[in-house]
């Protein structure tokens, strides 16, 4: 019987900023957001903080936002390693160029007791996850006799022969094609703070998909922890249906 895999979020990589040792500045953050004052403060020379408004680690990057000086926010970024997710959400999730992204591979890597993620449609219904279960079961037991198969009809002609490394890539690569759009998946994401902000925002909407929506409020979770100064104008909020959704008013790239 396939195993259903929960999401899981987990940070991996942060932006460290050193501090120029020839620069009459400093601030109350540290890290990407210190990156980010420096980034727009270098624009300007303004190392003084000549705008008492502004002083501040936080009343800056808000400033930045407001106006929408959003280029100083590339300079800062962050990694997650994202698993339990399905292969059809991380469809959707490679659509955001901005990001950089090392997947698991289906080639190198058998699926025979690859886990699924169930559908938030389908994961509050026992009817609908048992029919669920029994296709996800036939698409893996399919896929474990291609695989055998297609194995057996490359090892080669001649008795005792190995299969391949190119061979049995070959070999997965075509038995992958039976494995369901729920097969879980393992992916690295890399992207700068204005990446994570645009995929937030047009994620988090209720008008997403409910997976790629969840994910996007778990990342939005720890970015605010990351990084308050730039992720904290995002409210969540629960819709009537139990599901969440994140807006802000400032997010006014689309």
């Amino acid at each position: 019987m396939a195993e259903t895999s929960p999401l899981r979020v987990q940070l991996i990589a942060k932006t460290e900023f050193i501090t120029p040792p020839d620069v009459p500045w400093e601030t109350d953050a540290d890290g990407g957001p210190a990156l980010v004052e420096f980034a727009g403060r270098a624009c300007y020379q303004s190392w003084s903080k000549p705008n008492p408004r502004t002083a501040t680690n936080a009343a800056y990057i808000r400033h930045i936002i407001d106006v929408g000086h959003f280029s100083v926010l590339e300079h800062a970024s962050v990694s997650f390693y994202i698993t339990g997710i399905s292969r059809s959400c991380t469809h959707e999730l490679i659509r955001h160029r901005h990001f950089s992204y090392s997947q698991l591979s289906q080639r190198y890597v058998p699926e025979h007791d690859a886990q699924v993620v169930v559908p938030p449609g389908i994961a509050d219904d026992p009817e609908l996850i048992e029919l669920f279960t029994a296709a996800a079961d036939a698409s893996r037991a399919a896929y474990a006799e291609l695989l055998e198969r297609l194995e057996a009809k490359f090892r080669g002609d001649e008795p005792g022969e190995k299969l391949g490394v190119l061979r049995g890539k070959q070999a997965r690569q075509a038995a992958r094609a039976v494995l369901p759009n729920a097969t879980e998946t393992r992916i690295v994401v890399t992207g700068n703070y204005r990446a994570w902000r645009h995929f937030i925002a047009m994620r988090a909407s209720e008008h997403a998909d409910v997976e790629i929506r969840r994910l996007a409020i778990e990342c939005l979770r720890q970015l605010a922890h990351v990084a308050p100064q730039v992720f904290s104008d995002f409210e969540i909020s629960t819709l009537s249906d139990g599901t969440e959704v994140a807006t802000s008013p400032l997010a006014t790239e689309a």
